[in-house]
């Protein structure tokens, strides 16, 4: 497997791993597990954060054009 696919692979896995997450902190009424997975989360993001900047720094990954002022002033329009 090429690396771009691999970087690729643990990027997409590594967001659905803090959607999860999303989903599952605010579910759960223990306040320990609610703080474990929290803890989880944050160690994910970071990692997330490392394999953005590794995709980004290859250009294996490149972002969408940044907004322009009218598109950010028309869905505040909307809200």
């Amino acid at each position: 497997m090429e690396e771009k696919a691999m970087v690729v692979d643990a990027l997409v896995g590594v967001n659905g791993e803090l959607k999860m997450f999303g989903d599952m902190i605010p579910q759960t009424e223990d306040k320990e597990l609610k703080q474990c997975l929290k803890q989880i989360r944050n160690q994910c993001e970071m990692s997330q954060e490392k394999l953005y900047d590794a995709a980004r720094e290859r250009s294996y990954y490149v972002p969408a054009a940044k907004a322009t002022q009218e598109e950010i002033n028309h869905v505040k329009s909307i809200l």
